[in-house]
């Protein structure tokens, strides 16, 4: 078994469970190698503490299962059939009395959790593995980190694509779409989330998106992407003025911002507390007087999710760890003004930390 997996039966075998369920499927990547979103069908994990793990999936994915490297017994299942009875079935090969469940109370679906339970209706249900998976994945291996860094890169390359794309007139949509082209063309099939491009006004929305409006010259505009590689995310911002006649007020927005930024990532040490981190950079934008419109946490963990456990924001005490990964990306949205977002995600080191990407954060204008 990869390590991974090894730890998630040692899990099992210490809560004395007979058997643990993984539902989520990015987690069934993280353990077995085999990505697959099955939609609306079914694909589980089922580990046991002492018989091999079962990997279930639509008949339509055992080939691509096969081909993803899992040596273990997987098992399929047509759509006309019903999934769950064919689960129960091969867990009672296992385990004739399955009772103590392990389940991911973050994920499992109460349609799923039900389907479980009428299979076996005296079964419980009391270990929680989304905890115990948060641990795991809270320190990278260095194969991890590796993996991730390659990411970086190739969002590194991404920005590029997208400022090479700004002209007078594109549109913040068509901007979006040069990136992602661009990256395709090289390989890289699949962004790690929905990329941004938000232009002037339009970026004071930090939970906005891209729209099919044309980016004028004088205005910051702000690229939030990254990718997927092999499972591993990356996740970064820059903010740059395209062309001259940027506001006063806007380039002080980027000042204050990537002072707070700078500061926090030049301050990474382990042991710090995630809170610490946190008031780093907002005091830095608190006392320029825009701490109002700073209105989210400092970051959050990233690995084969973008966002992972735990946030680094206020009141979060735990003490920062070697192998670690997190963004650091304070904002400023101001309405009617602009929004500035800069952000690198990074890996804690034993001094310090090292950034996944390398794309300049200063002050950029883009004729």
């Amino acid at each position: 078994m990869n390590d991974h997996l090894t730890r998630l039966q040692a899990w099992v075998q210490a809560q004395q469970l007979d058997v643990a369920y993984i539902s989520n499927y990015t987690n069934i990547n993280y353990f077995t190698g085999f990505f697959s979103d099955p939609e609306e069908r079914i694909t589980g994990l089922f580990v046991f503490p002492d018989a091999e793990p079962l990997l279930f999936v639509p008949a339509l994915s055992i080939e691509a299962v096969k081909k993803a490297g899992w040596p273990y017994a997987v098992a399929g299942y047509l759509d006309h059939e019903a999934p769950f009875t064919l689960i129960a079935d091969a867990i009672k090969q296992r385990v004739a009395q399955p009772l103590k469940w392990g389940i991911e109370k973050d994920d499992l679906s109460v349609f799923k959790f039900e389907a479980i339970r009428q299979q076996f209706p005296q079964a419980t249900f009391a270990a929680d593995a989304s905890r115990f998976i948060e641990g795991l994945q809270l320190i990278k291996t260095p194969a991890e980190i590796a993996a991730m860094e390659e990411a970086g890169r190739q969002a590194d390359r991404a920005f590029a694509a997208g400022f090479a794309a700004l002209k007078a007139g594109i549109t913040e949509q068509e901007v979006v779409a040069e990136i992602e082209y661009a990256m395709m063309k090289e390989g890289v099939m699949h962004m790690s989330f929905d990329t941004i491009v938000q232009a002037g006004e339009d970026a004071a929305d930090p939970h906005g998106g891209p729209e099919q409006v044309a980016i004028k010259p004088g205005e910051l505009v702000l690229f939030d992407l990254g990718t997927n590689n092999h499972g591993y995310m990356s996740d970064a911002t820059r903010t740059v003025a395209f062309g001259q006649g940027v506001s006063a007020k806007a380039q002080e927005l980027h000042k204050v911002c990537l002072e707070a930024q700078l500061t926090a990532q030049a301050a990474v040490r382990p042991g710090m507390r995630a809170e610490e981190l946190d008031k780093i950079a907002r005091d830095i934008i608190d006392r320029a007087g825009y701490g109002e419109y700073f209105n989210h946490r400092l970051g959050h963990s990233i690995g084969m999710s973008t966002h992972e456990f735990p946030s680094i924001m206020a009141g979060n005490q735990m003490a920062l760890q070697p192998g670690m990964c997190f963004s650091i990306e304070p904002g400023i949205y101001v309405p009617g003004v602009a929004g500035v977002r800069i952000e690198d995600c990074v890996h804690v080191t034993e001094t310090g930390c090292e950034p996944f990407t390398h794309t300049p954060k200063a002050y950029t204008v883009i004729d």
